[in-house]
């Protein structure tokens, strides 16, 4: 198999790209409509670019810091996030949406604050002690600037604080050799790029491709205000009518909704994925890469990685509370559908940011080494049935703030070669 590098990229300034949006202002609207419809055309197929295996493109150089094409490969180097200063983001639109009402008071009390100290205190120590673990594996790791997110800052459309750095994985996508830094669609997340910036400009003077994704301006047209939440019947209805706190006025993603398998890719549209967003990556990564929607039967749908996991080649974890609506194309392609047992988290444990099913968004480190909660003992066994060995850490007041293994890091090189697991 060819190993390939992208031919497209090049970084913007993510303070110019906004500042021009904020000028075009509701002109971008009728792009936007034309992109939507573009995007619904393209997602009607399941194979939506059609990729010659036999092009010959040109190869990753063999020095390149970064070069990885799916979720399994012999994992080198991984960016791990940062807890240091979380802060509660602001109680906005889209954190409404994004929230399970038994957490809004939290939010409103302290939106802007810092996330619970005695609780953030052990977080850190926990990551901490996850990235010591990652290199006595061998994988060199690289971590986020520590930033204050409690400062308040000012656009021509919004003003907010920020949140925090923790989740390499939902503002960076690795295809190849290539970083994508996503526009992100929370306001409070919305200079989150900062933290990344020293250790993705060294990836790039040493080789790697860096490209931004069109900042959105996050102005008040970007979300529907009035957003109808008030139960999990009235999010399960509004999910399968594929109505989203996000509107289409402009392109957003956070890059933890695309999940990687060599040349396709797998995406949904969510709270904070726009189809805008997908289409734009999608025409981005052709021919190159096939960009494939899929949804689930979710009343909240934020990041795919917790519904639907790639862990080897023809081998995926389905979240049996979310099935997923297109799960026969990959038994179809002869892929294994495994669904992963009920997580162990209590009930008095805080989740502000996610559920419980953390305990499927765990991190390969090959395709016979899985990073998992040491606390989720039946996950733990379903992987030793597989044949893959468990390094067992314990993150669970990391877990409190929205992410697991998976959602705590960003895998940066992987050694192996760009291949389709579904022709």
């Amino acid at each position: 198999m060819l190993r390939v590098r992208c031919l497209r990229g090049g970084s913007r300034g993510a303070e110019a790209a906004h500042y021009i949006g904020s000028q075009l202002g509701r002109s971008f609207t009728g792009w936007v409509q034309r992109t939507f419809q573009s995007t619904q055309a393209a997602a009607a197929s399941q194979n939506s670019c059609a990729v010659d295996d036999n092009k010959v493109t040109a190869p990753v150089p063999e020095d390149c810091p970064v070069c990885s094409y799916n979720e399994w490969d012999p994992l080198e180097e991984v960016i791990v996030g940062r807890a240091e200063n979380a802060c509660v983001p602001p109680f906005s639109v889209e954190v409404k949406a994004n929230t399970y009402e038994k957490n809004w008071e939290f939010y409103q009390k302290f939106g802007g604050q810092s996330f619970p100290r005695d609780h953030l205190k052990k977080a850190i120590a926990e990551i901490e002690e996850m990235c010591n673990i990652l290199k006595m594996e061998g994988v060199i790791v690289k971590r986020p600037e520590p930033i204050d997110w409690s400062v308040k800052y000012k656009t021509p459309d919004f003003e907010s604080t920020g949140m925090y750095a923790a989740m390499p994985r939902d503002i960076l996508l690795v295809v190849g050799n290539e970083i994508i830094e996503a526009p992100m669609a929370w306001r409070a997340r919305f200079f989150e790029y900062r933290a990344y910036r020293p250790v993705i400009k060294d990836y790039f003077h040493r080789g790697a491709k860096w490209t931004t994704a069109p900042k959105p301006t996050m102005a008040d047209e970007l979300y529907y205000q009035d957003y109808p939440i008030h139960s999990v019947q009235d999010r399960h209805k509004l999910a399968a009518q594929g109505k989203f706190v996000t509107t289409e006025f402009e392109p957003c993603f956070d890059a933890a909704d695309f999940i990687r398998a060599g040349r396709d890719i797998f995406v949904q549209r969510s709270q904070v994925t726009n189809n805008s967003g997908i289409e734009w990556m999608r025409r981005h990564l052709a021919p190159e890469y096939r960009v494939h929607t899929l949804s689930f039967k979710d009343p909240n749908p934020m990041h795919i990685d917790a519904t639907l996991n790639i862990i080897g080649p023809g081998l995926v974890l389905s979240n049996p509370d979310r099935p997923c609506h297109q799960i026969e194309f990959f038994k179809k392609a002869g892929w294994t559908v495994i669904s992963p047992p009920l997580p162990l988290i209590p009930d008095d444990h805080p989740l502000w940011m996610s559920s419980k099913w953390l305990s499927m968004n765990v991190l390969m480190l090959d395709e016979k080494r899985v990073m998992v909660d040491a606390n989720e003992i039946p996950i733990q066994k379903m992987f030793e049935n597989l044949g893959i060995s468990t390094i067992k850490v314990n993150i669970r007041h990391a877990n409190s703030l929205g992410g697991g293994f998976h959602c705590w890091t960003c895998d940066i090189r992987r050694r192996g070669t760009l291949q389709s697991y579904l022709d």
